[in-house]
């Protein structure tokens, strides 16, 4: 991680505190000894190929990272060293060629956010839970001038790294953080929150730190899993919910509405409403293991193994006034 262009991007955004109050923290979450599989991960970084970034497509569906070709023993290395940083959750990504095949079709869901939200252009964007930064790179894609991306997966964070390698100098940054971690700010223009929410032990607690990020008249916006329906309610799964164990909290989207003015937001619509399917998120060669077609009931894909409805996703946004 090149800390004086953070530190320089974080300064520009007028977050001048940031590096002093953050940099304890990142330098415990990336040495060597954060986690067991740091050291292959790192090593892993340090053996991709060397390039010379160019060019880069970063408002195209699969995030395009080089401008050329890599040659055939090149494009080995890189992937032998990208496999060692699986399972890859978010993209799809052309890596000179390289396709990396990832478990959600992400594109999908950003063309139907970026239907939905306010222009990127100029923007200081918050992205909490960016995992492997794939979403932050498409927001800068849509002009965003800076992106901060926060996500406390270290897998995720060095896969953004991995990715880096590839990439010219960018106002994009992946941080191994929470955002409970984060000082409030009030400065970001526009903050995400993404696939996030659902596994807070305290929404309403989530939607609070968020608020604190967003400046003045600074816009939100939230894609969850909700439940179907037109009531105000929420439920909790006394176990799994589609085989995902930290799921807490599953509310209507009238009562995330609720949530969400109760917190201080303003003008909160519900921008989309969508099914996941499994061509959307599926077992692939980047990520073989199970997904969405097994957390289904096979007997009734409306239903999850457990009985309860099948993923529903709303993307609401919302106004900090």
């Amino acid at each position: 991680m090149d800390r004086q262009t953070l530190c320089d991007d974080l300064t520009a955004a007028g977050l001048a505190d940031w590096p002093a109050l953050l940099g304890p923290l990142l330098d415990a979450r990336l040495n060597r000894a954060a986690h067991g599989d740091m050291p292959a991960w790192l090593d892993a970084v340090r053996a991709l190929p060397p390039v010379s970034p160019g060019a880069v497509a970063l408002d195209t569906g699969t995030v395009r990272l080089l401008d050329a070709e890599l040659p055939p023993a090149e494009r080995a290395q890189a992937e032998a060293q990208l496999r060692k940083l699986m399972p890859w959750r978010k993209g799809p990504f052309d890596i000179g060629g390289l396709i990396v095949d990832c478990e959600w079709r992400s594109d999908l869901k950003w063309s139907r956010v970026a239907a939905a939200i306010s222009p990127l252009a100029g923007r200081t964007v918050l992205d909490v839970g960016c995992g492997n930064g794939y979403y932050a790179l498409r927001m800068h894609g849509a002009g965003a001038r800076c992106v901060i991306g926060i996500d406390p997966t270290l897998l995720f964070v060095m896969q953004f790294q991995a990715l880096r390698h590839f990439l010219p100098p960018l106002p994009v940054h992946v941080l191994p953080l929470t955002c409970e971690e984060l000082p409030a700010s009030g400065v970001f223009d526009t903050v995400f929150s993404m696939g996030v929410l659902y596994h807070r032990r305290s929404p309403v607690d989530h939607l609070r730190e968020l608020r604190g990020q967003l400046r003045q008249g600074g816009e939100l916006v939230l894609e969850t899993l909700v439940l179907p329906g037109d009531g105000t309610y929420a439920r909790t799964p006394p176990g799994r919910y589609a085989r995902m164990r930290n799921v807490w909290m599953l509310p209507t989207v009238s009562e995330l509405t609720v949530w969400l003015e109760r917190t201080g937001f303003r003008a909160v619509h519900c921008a989309d409403l969508s099914a996941t399917t499994p061509d959307e998120q599926r077992s692939t060669d980047w990520m073989p293991f199970e997904s969405l077609r097994e957390a289904l009931d096979p007997d009734d894909p409306s239903l999850t193994v457990e009985g309860w409805p099948a993923p529903l996703r709303a993307t609401l946004i919302a106004r900090n006034d």
